[in-house]
């Protein structure tokens, strides 16, 4: 009884092996590592943008509009638990993005507010908080991206035959991944004139 035990143990870890088991944990536990660094990376934004809004702060008091907005935009990023549990969420996935993305927009609209302070452009403190911020965003991207991969890779495997198989019987379901916002804008050319205006009539 024992050897015929023995015999099926073998022959079931055979059978988990070839169809596609054990490719799911590895590429799964893939995902949720590199999950982590795209938080972790967003989270290194998150925690450079109050002294960035206080570097600006101090030139631009009257803006107080764009820094209000960066400082909603943050405190909604950080509302949001970034768990690996998100990864099975395309709801809870999507809100993340969205509340990153709003993030990134009020960063944008501050950068732009700061092209009109010339002392504020040329302060120490400012220079190397927008050195950090730049970095971040390489970091950030270079997370994206193996993150995007990663998941790529296993929404495959979980597709592909046998593996699909397997992955019904366990539950394994497809990830959802890092999508554009705005499609439709981005995938309109923009328009680029070379002619000069013409003269405004008298």
């Amino acid at each position: 009884m024992r050897k015929i035990l023995t015999v099926l143990a073998a022959l079931a870890s055979l059978s988990l092996t070839n169809c596609g088991y054990n490719a799911i944990q590895s590429e799964d536990e893939q995902i949720k590592a590199n999950w982590s660094e795209v938080v972790n990376q967003y989270q290194r934004r998150a925690d450079l943008v109050p002294n960035l809004v206080n570097s600006v702060k101090g030139f631009a008091q009257q803006e107080k509009d764009v820094l209000l907005g960066v400082t909603n935009a943050r405190a909604k990023v950080g509302s949001i638990q970034a768990t690996p549990e998100v990864l099975n969420d395309p709801a809870a996935f999507q809100k993340f993005q969205a509340a990153q993305g709003e993030l990134s927009s009020a960063l944008s609209r501050l950068l732009v507010v700061t092209e009109n302070y010339p002392q504020l452009k040329s302060d120490a403190l400012f220079k190397d908080l927008m050195s950090q911020l730049e970095g971040t965003e390489n970091r950030i991207t270079v997370a994206r991206n193996r993150y995007i991969k990663a998941v790529q890779e296993y929404n495959v495997t979980i597709r592909s035959f046998p593996s699909n198989l397997t992955a019904m019987m366990f539950g394994y379901k497809e990830k959802p991944n890092f999508s554009v916002e705005n499609e439709k804008a981005i995938s309109t050319a923009p328009k680029v004139d070379f002619n000069p205006a013409p003269a405004p009539s008298k």
